[in-house]
This record gives C-alpha cells, sequence and structure tokens, in this order.
C-alpha cells in the first residue's frame, strides 16, 4: 500500500481578476497545492488582520523593511490616485487604516500557509515553501 502525503494547502487572500492572483492560481493548481480564497475586495479585510499580517512580514521575521511596508501596493493606480497628503509620512497606523478602506492598495496575493506567510507572487519561494525546494 502506498502512502500519500496528505495534500498541501493554503490560504490565498486577494483579488481574483488581478493578474499576479491568476499566476499564483495556476501555480498553486499545478503543484496540487489545495486553495482556500478570501476576496478581500468583496469581504473586506480588518485591521486586526493586517496588523497579524503586518507583524508576521516585517523586521521580527528577517524582512529588510516594516511588514506595513511589504504589504502595501505602492504601484498600483490606487495608490497613485490618493492624494498627496494620503500618501506623505505614513506610519503603520495610518497604512493598516488605508489598506482596510481600500483593499485595492493591499499587495496580492497575501499566502497564508499557516507556518509562512507570502507576499507577493514568486514562483521561487513558492518552490521553497511548497515544494521544499531552495530558492
Amino acid at each position: 500500500m502506498t502512502v500519500h502525503p496528505p495534500p498541501r494547502r493554503c490560504c490565498i487572500f486577494g483579488i481574483r481578476n488581478c493578474d499576479t492572483m491568476k499566476k499564483a492560481f495556476a501555480w498553486l493548481a499545478g503543484h496540487g497545492v489545495v486553495v482556500d480564497f478570501v476576496d478581500y475586495r468583496k469581504a473586506g479585510i480588518s485591521i486586526d488582520q493586517l496588523s497579524e499580517w503586518s507583524r508576521r512580514a516585517g523586521w521580527e521575521n528577517g524582512s529588510r523593511r516594516p511588514g506595513w511596508e511589504t504589504l502595501l501596493n505602492t504601484r498600483g493606480t490606487t495608490w497613485k490616485k490618493l492624494p498627496a497628503e494620503a500618501r506623505a509620512d505614513l506610519d503603520e497606523a495610518r497604512a493598516l487604516t488605508l489598506m482596510a478602506a481600500q483593499p485595492s492598495l493591499i499587495r496580492r496575493p497575501v499566502v497564508d500557509t499557516g507556518d509562512a506567510l507570502l507576499i507577493g507572487f514568486d514562483p521561487q519561494r513558492y518552490a521553497s515553501e511548497f515544494l521544499g525546494t531552495d530558492p
């Protein structure tokens, strides 16, 4: 009798029609990862959840910058359309409040494996986390 390992599973947060999300969904499906999806534009996202992600993505986990900076999508049109005063002198509290009010400001996807939090789509990081290969 062959014993198979349990399927790998994760929760992916984002916006379904985003191109980067589509790449992540395709990669995960292609590697047999079972996905639970939360569309935070439809469901909303709490400041508590964002704060937890910020903690997990920040300096204490080896990042070179605060977690909220990793989470904040400054390349998208939502960010660019914000008034200059909304973008100026951001700190964690203001950034998390902005992201909760406008979830498209959150970098996508956010993948929670339970053990790791992966922000953005990086096939090498995904392979390392889900397949155990070196990046």
